[in-house]
């Protein structure tokens, strides 16, 4: 995960899903970009700024609270929420 601050307290969070071929076919690359748009959409208040999100293969076969739980630690490993 890449997080790039922005300093504009005003402009809500931009964020962007890097999810490769190696994943597996459109449907589950799609399915995997879904998921993680809700994991962010749950997320707690993020800081603004530009977020981009790479997924790998191990991604897809994640249950959706291993997904969140392994986001959110990237989300805390970055500084990207608030009081980290």
């Amino acid at each position: 995960m890449r997080f790039l601050p922005n300093s504009d307290s005003g402009t809500p969070p931009e964020i962007g899903y890097a999810v490769g071929r190696a994943v597996g076919g459109a449907v589950v690359r799609n399915r995997l970009r879904r998921r993680l748009r809700a994991v962010m959409f749950a997320a707690p208040e993020l800081r603004p700024g530009r977020y981009l999100l790479g997924a790998g293969p191990e991604a897809a076969d994640l249950s959706f609270s291993a997904l969140a739980a392994a986001t959110h630690a990237c989300l805390r490993a970055a500084g990207a929420l608030p009081g980290t």
